[in-house]
């Protein structure tokens, strides 16, 4: 297995870092001190073979939280499919628990617990698969409901599965996200979008060395740098339809100004600021599917009440009184780059 594909297997959302345990940061911190992801563990991909998860209505919850960019893609592609009716969906709490573990919290819901696997805790539905399992429990996570066992969380892979072997559920005229013709470079791009720019605002948030923050911090922006350039001549990052790659790249855009500038010191340039990807953030948060699932006071909750990651800071949170949210719906002109009036590739 190649370095690239070891990475896309990195595990996703949020880490605590004051409520890890040493072995745990042992695990996700290398010698240099750059931050590096825990491996998926439930990785069986669905489809129609044996040894595939079977593809059926009603039978999986999604679970997710609405501050996590790796489970908000998945999300997304599930309205934008019309997967609705055909995963139910499980949501936890923005705010971490404080416990003296990494966890998410269904602290939304009556009761306090998921209203259909009746658990309080992510981590319970974890140890209920593997009594062993030591890693963070993290978003987003299919699980099987007739078993009540996790399935899936390969959140590089899931959006995937839903965009191709899922397509029996899709609703009539359902885009195209991952169009056979442009799979090889979407895969490519999702890759780079994914090591320099999605894990790479938290490998610049969660460095503990100055060389490794700073090296995450010239990949970023160098990344956007390169595809603020690619979208000066084009809407969107393979011409004139969304694709997977887009719904990969909005999710963390749309937490950039919000959270990562300031939490994460990836304080260079706002996305706002930028000549093309403000107007390209805002052409997708104005469509239906991506806007409409984007939580702010989630995302700035989780980020600044819920993370802490200066210990000097631990008891003082302030949760920043902007981004002015007027920016989201203001005009963009980015239609003017298409001949295309349609925003998605329609199947037919």
């Amino acid at each position: 297995m190649g370095s690239d594909e070891v990475s896309r297997k990195d595990q996703s959302c949020e880490l605590d870092l004051e409520s890890l345990d040493k072995s745990t940061k042992t695990v996700e911190i290398n010698e240099d001190g750059a931050f590096k992801r825990q491996s998926n563990k439930f990785t069986t991909p669905f489809g129609s073979e044996p040894d595939e998860l079977p593809v059926e209505a009603g039978r999986y919850r999604l679970l997710w939280t609405a501050a996590c960019p790796w489970a908000h893609r998945t999300v997304i592609v599930r309205k934008l499919l019309g997967l609705e009716d055909v995963i139910s969906l499980g949501t936890a709490s923005p705010f971490r628990p404080k416990l003296n573990r990494v966890d998410w919290e269904f602290s939304l819901d009556e009761e306090s617990k998921d209203p259909i696997l009746d658990i309080r805790y992510m981590s319970e539905i974890y140890h209920q698969t593997d009594p062993e399992y030591t890693g963070r429990p993290t978003v987003p996570v299919m699980v099987d409901l007739q078993t009540k066992k996790v399935v899936n969380n390969d959140y590089f892979k899931l959006t995937n599965y839903f965009e191709t072997v899922w397509s029996p559920f899709h609703k009539e005229k359902a885009p195209d996200l991952y169009p056979e013709s442009l799979r090889e470079e979407i895969d490519e791009l999702n890759d780079l979008i994914f090591q320099d720019i999605n894990n790479g605002v938290y490998k610049c948030g969660f460095a503990l060395s100055q060389d490794a923050y700073e090296q995450a911090y010239d990949q970023l922006f160098a990344r956007l740098d390169e595809l603020d350039e690619r979208l000066s001549n084009q809407r969107f990052l393979h011409g004139d339809f969304i694709t997977d790659s887009d719904v990969r790249f909005y999710t963390t855009l749309v937490r950039f100004d919000a959270a990562y500038y300031s939490a994460f010191n990836t304080n260079r340039t706002l996305i706002r600021e930028f000549s093309n990807l403000s107007g390209y953030v805002r052409d997708l948060f104005q469509t239906p599917g991506f806007g409409d699932t984007t939580d702010f006071n989630a995302i700035k909750n989780h980020y600044h009440l819920s993370i802490t990651i200066f210990t000097e800071k631990e008891d003082v949170k302030i949760l920043p009184k902007g981004p002015d949210l007027s920016f989201w719906k203001s005009q963009h002109n980015r239609e003017l780059l298409s001949k295309q009036k349609e925003k998605f590739i329609i199947k037919k």
